[in-house]
């Protein structure tokens, strides 16, 4: 199978009030605003190599709009269209905006909004942002908690296996893992991957019949000792901890998880294994080997079963399931099986 995309370029999302959603993520997170646009804010991180990696669009509730996705070449992006366009979930080509060229979205299956490119500007600081050092895009963020980069991006799905295997006969995601619960056996978790990380894609079962929910976006911090310092720093400036800081088992990164003013779920990461290998088999974890806690003696909190936009039904969570939801996502799962 040809693998056509390279990387997570950028999310677009809801903000409920996109102000307050700016001066979060400039004076807390450290991030810094490029430009404006008809309503919609482009925010950086210091290490990003292209020019934004968040966009901040005005809506009701939080959500996605879309993941932006780059693809190898010019060639790779005209394959990768060619294999959309010949399922049922054809889109459509976009002109050249937002210093990336010519590019085509779609929506997948699931209810999730892709879009794919390969022309787009490189970003260089000038002036008192430069680097000193010459791969580095902009000199290091002194501010907040600072990440280098966007991570990747977990969503929620009412099929695990249905999205992972979708996205991988389509555009070439590796499945690097499923985890399973032991009592109905169902998939509640899964990550696919466009590299050599263990995932830049995470999928959530979701019990809601609300489609292309997003339950978070992560960005990456250089060493583990910097996500528990993003915790003490966020704390001593008011902004709620939901979860962490604590160790995957799949993936094997550092976590830390909070929210923005929109309700809109962040997590840093750090840490990590890469896997090279072209015909990885996929495990399935079960709940008692750690998959997303691995030393298994965290107390999950109910709310990290909510995503984005809001539903009543529960999602499961990267950390399994909080007690008493096992039925609502096991007859979800039920459903989607039963509708392949």
């Amino acid at each position: 199978m040809s693998k056509y995309l390279s990387h997570l370029a950028h999310v677009e999302v809801y903000a409920t009030d996109v102000e307050e959603s700016v001066k979060f993520y400039t004076d807390k997170l450290g991030m810094k605003v490029v430009s404006r646009d008809g309503g919609r804010v482009f925010l950086r991180c210091w290490g990003d190599y292209y020019a934004y990696s968040v966009v901040l669009r005005p809506g009701d509730d939080s959500g996605l709009v879309r993941m932006a996705w780059r693809t190898n070449s010019a060639e790779d992006l005209d394959q990768a269209v060619a294999r959309v366009e010949a399922t049922e979930h054809a889109g459509s080509w976009l002109e050249p905006a937002d210093g990336i060229g010519r590019s085509y979205e779609f929506t997948g299956p699931f209810g999730h909004t892709m879009q794919l490119f390969w022309d787009v500007e490189h970003y260089k600081a000038e002036g008192e942002d430069a680097s000193t050092y010459p791969d580095r895009p902009a000199k290091r963020s002194t501010v907040g908690v600072a990440p280098r980069q966007l991570d990747h991006v977990t969503i929620a799905s009412r099929d695990i296996k249905g999205f992972a295997e979708w996205y991988r006969d389509v555009l070439g995601f590796r499945i690097m893992a499923y985890a399973q619960l032991p009592q109905p056996e169902i998939l509640f978790f899964g990550v696919i991957t466009t590299n050599e990380k263990s995932h830049d894609l995470g999928i959530l079962l979701d019990a809601s019949e609300v489609s292309g929910r997003i339950h978070h976006y992560a960005f990456w911090v250089d060493t583990t000792e910097q996500v528990t310092e993003a915790a003490d720093v966020l704390t001593e400036n008011g902004v709620p901890i939901e979860y962490g800081p604590g160790f995957h088992g799949i993936g094997e990164q550092n976590f830390l998880y909070f929210r923005d003013p929109s309700g809109l779920r962040i997590e840093l990461n750090s840490g990590g294994y890469r896997n090279y290998i072209p015909d990885w088999k996929p495990n399935v974890w079960r709940i008692d080997q750690g998959p997303n806690d691995m030393f298994r003696n965290a107390t999950l909190p109910a709310s990290m079963l909510e995503a984005s936009p809001p539903a009543a039904a529960p999602t499961s969570t990267e950390q399994g399931v909080v007690p008493g939801t096992e039925a609502e996502l096991a007859e979800a799962a039920l459903r989607a099986h039963n509708d392949r």
